[in-house]
């Protein structure tokens, strides 16, 4: 019998649905390319935007938070400059990464209603076409590195941890809107606010530190279960030598990011078998 065959019967997709996910790998490697050739194809700058949004998100916010509020790194042996764009590099993933795996299934809705495969697949590509951008500006840290003239710690081995973590939390959260975002196409309003919002209590622009002196045990807790707070954290441990290890807030973020992605997979295998009717 030939195993590449396939099958259908009533309950068997169900039943070898994560059997599928890998049976249909090509079609993971095929929408991830064609999302990455769509969206530079017809750009000016092509792939020179991954490099100029987080640059000129970099100088703003050391504009706005380092000379006019008068921050400063965590760490005094760290340039500001080199310190926000060590918080943009995990939070532009994950707001790249949520942003596009949201719209995922809305935007191949021809695709879904025609075709059988795993839906998990569509959101899953989203966030690997985010991850294409993160690693291109991870390239750009290293000449900010060189231009600043400082050597990052060694425990930037340690740095795949944090991104397959930041991964996880924006593909959990994402299978849980775009599943939503099927039924109640409001979220699709809705989620440019969130991730907005969400940048401006995660420590992109300021250390976690800063804020956690001036809030109530309450509101540190609060301020815990952000995972960015945690993710952002961490990175910044892996490149700046003398930065305490977050232990906290790497726990927060370990333990929401793992509620997020059950919750995701709940809720998106519950309704994807609606997806095409609904669609």
């Amino acid at each position: 019998m030939n195993s590449n065959k396939l099958i259908l019967e009533p309950g068997r997709a169900a039943k070898n649905y994560w059997a599928d996910l890998f049976r249909f790998k090509e079609l993971f490697y095929i929408l991830s390319w064609r999302d990455l050739k769509v969206r530079y194809k017809q750009t000016a700058l092509g792939v020179t935007w991954s490099i100029a949004r987080p640059l000129l998100t970099m100088l703003v916010f050391t504009v706005v938070f380092g000379k006019a509020a008068g921050l400063s790194a965590d760490t005094p042996s760290v340039p500001y400059a080199l310190f926000v764009f060590a918080g943009i590099l995990p939070w532009q993933f994950f707001s790249n990464a949520l942003s596009e795996s949201s719209n995922s299934l809305v935007s191949n809705a021809n695709l879904i209603s025609k075709v059988y495969f795993p839906r998990m697949i569509v959101p899953a590509s989203s966030v690997i076409t985010a991850m294409v951008d993160f690693l291109i500006s991870l390239v750009l840290m290293g000449f900010i590195c060189v231009y600043f003239q400082y050597i990052p710690s060694s425990r930037v081995i340690y740095l795949p941890f944090f991104i397959v973590l930041a991964f996880f939390c924006a593909f959990g959260i994402g299978l849980y809107i775009t599943a939503l975002n099927v039924k109640y196409r409001d979220f699709r309003y809705i989620i440019p606010f969130v991730i907005q919002f969400g940048l401006y209590i995660s420590p992109v622009g300021f250390g976690s530190s800063v804020l956690m002196n001036k809030l109530s045990p309450t509101f540190q807790t609060v301020f815990m279960f952000n995972p960015m707070v945690g993710i952002i954290d961490g990175f910044r441990w892996c490149f700046f030598e003398g930065t305490p290890f977050p232990a906290l807030s790497v726990l927060y973020a370990i333990l929401m990011t793992f509620c997020f992605m059950i919750i995701g997979i709940y809720t998106f295998r519950k309704m994807e078998r609606e997806f095409a009717d609904l669609i």
